[in-house]
């Protein structure tokens, strides 16, 4: 299993079976929703074309709303992150740029680095579902609150998640 591909592609359906049998099924309260299924979007490895990029989330997000029965909320959502990501990754581009042999992890770019880009694509996921979800202004508080426990819940198990299935890239 030398190829990344292959590797991250095991890693992709069982983040898809991981969020529709288990995380889809607990709900902490009416405001908090883990959704922790970004982080295959997350650990794309740097170079990954835009394109490349919307198709992966495109069929992420299918197969997410397939388990949810959301209609395409998790596919607009993730559609939305992926078209972001290069931006934010340009963002916090390090000085020297990026190596190409290392992956957006929490091992590889340290845990500053992998919170901030964490936190940017998590929010903004988390942000567009839930006003997409309600469509309704007078509830603009509760959106906000939902987005805001859920990012921290999403956050603290993508991160635990980056220890318990992710190594560091050999340099």
């Amino acid at each position: 299993m030398n190829n990344p591909w292959v590797k991250y592609s095991i890693y992709f359906l069982f983040i898809i079976l991981l969020q529709g049998l288990v995380f889809n099924q607990i709900q902490f309260s009416g405001l908090v929703y883990s959704m922790i299924y970004v982080i295959a979007i997350i650990m794309l490895p740097f170079s990954t074309k835009l394109t490349l990029t919307i198709g992966v989330s495109l069929i992420l997000g299918v197969g997410v709303d397939l388990f949810s029965d959301t209609f395409g909320l998790h596919t607009s959502s993730s559609l939305l992150i992926a078209y972001l990501r290069p931006s934010i990754l340009k963002l916090l581009r390090p000085r020297d740029g990026y190596d190409k042999l290392l992956l957006p992890s929490i091992h590889d770019m340290g845990k500053s680095w992998f919170l901030t880009f964490s936190t940017f694509i998590v929010v903004i996921h988390h942000l567009w579902f839930f006003i997409f979800e309600m469509l309704r202004f007078d509830l603009i508080l509760t959106i906000i609150l939902k987005t805001i426990f859920s990012s921290i819940v999403t956050l603290f198990i993508i991160i635990l998640l980056q220890y318990l299935l992710y190594k560091p890239t050999k340099k």
